[in-house]
């Protein structure tokens, strides 16, 4: 027998009660963080800070984490357990582990890489190179470029088919986005798009990829079957210039129904209906509304603003700027996690 039960009674009735109350103490931290975790998080790279901002889905900032310098699009991994980001000064691809919030390994790339893409199977990274003007690929597990393809000036956009086959490319000074045929590291097509053509939105289907032009106004619709310009979705916002409506982000919904595009310098997004191709509404943002994420239940809309050092939520069903919150300097992706 324990002595000290033997001289205090109630130490053994007590010890059942603290029992009780440490598991029940487990049990609402477990729920606790189940709905933290349920509540997701939007990570938002920040190009002059170094850093990648940590929000809830309702704005509030929890963290911050380091990486390498001038961070700009961000990818998840296939489980969602790493975090890539292609830094532009740096000229790095970095890893970031979510569970501890640390950069935990680079891949070094060409000088100022831009957006990249992976492999159906999350072995290689596509990215597009601006000083070299190529599409470069990297083994991520040995850290090696496996191959280049010069490309025009100015490469962005970087999207890789759904089975892998090929890579489309924007080139910002030869106004075409490339058809790259990945088994014979060869481009098949140039596509002519707008002027000044940056990222890209392949359709629910896969029929279709649409193709933000920046300095044009509007978006080129890809007949991805044919290769070919089928459709062109334009801007218009009442008492502004047309040179200031300047599409650069695009996503869509998982059912394939809506578009939602970044329009700049304009200040603003827009909602597109992507059977008929008309502007269903506008929603204002912050200065040069750039980057743009949705959130798991496509109940939110993330949209970050470059000039104004911001992130704006907007609501789609309702297509109102719920709020504005800060970011650090000159955000560049938002990426949300569920």
């Amino acid at each position: 027998m324990n002595p000290t039960h033997a001289r205090n009674p109630s130490a053994r009735a007590t010890r059942p009660v603290l029992s009780t109350l440490a598991l029940c103490l487990g049990l609402m931290a477990a729920v606790v963080c189940g709905q933290a975790q349920a509540a997701g998080s939007v990570y938002v790279s920040s190009e002059k800070d170094n850093k990648i901002v940590v929000f809830d889905t309702d704005g509030k900032q929890t963290a911050t984490i380091d990486v390498c310098k001038r961070p700009r699009h961000l990818m998840f991994n296939a489980d969602k357990s790493l975090i890539y980001v292609c830094c532009g000064d740096s000229n790095q691809l970095g890893t970031v582990d979510r569970a501890t919030g640390k950069m935990i390994d680079t891949v070094p790339l060409g000088e100022s890489p831009e957006l990249f893409d992976l492999s159906p199977d999350g072995k290689v990274a596509y990215v597009s190179i601006e000083d070299d003007s190529v599409l470069a690929a990297y083994d991520l597990a040995t850290k090696k470029q496996l191959f280049a393809v010069k490309t025009g000036g100015e490469p962005e956009g970087v999207l890789i088919s759904r089975d892998g086959k090929l890579a489309y490319v924007t080139s910002e000074e030869a106004n075409v986005v490339h058809v790259v045929d990945l088994a014979t590291k060869k481009i098949i097509k140039n596509i002519k798009a707008g002027n000044r053509p940056r990222r890209f939105a392949l359709s629910a289907d896969g029929s279709e990829l649409w193709v933000t032009n920046e300095l044009s106004g509007n978006i080129s619709v890809v007949d991805t079957a044919k290769h070919t310009v089928k459709a062109t979705v334009d801007f218009k916002i009442k008492g502004m210039r047309k040179s200031d409506i300047t599409p650069v982000g695009v996503v869509m919904t998982k059912d394939g129904k809506t578009a939602w595009v970044t329009l700049g310098k304009a200040n603003h997004v827009a909602e597109v209906d992507v059977a008929t191709r008309e502007v269903r509404r506008t929603v204002l943002a912050g200065k040069r509304a750039w980057g743009l994420a949705l959130s798991t239940d496509e109940k939110t809309l993330f949209v970050t603003n470059g000039l104004s050092d911001d992130m704006t939520l907007v609501s789609t069903a309702d297509g109102k700027a719920l709020r504005t919150v800060p970011t650090g300097r000159v955000p560049h992706t938002p990426l949300v996690a569920p």
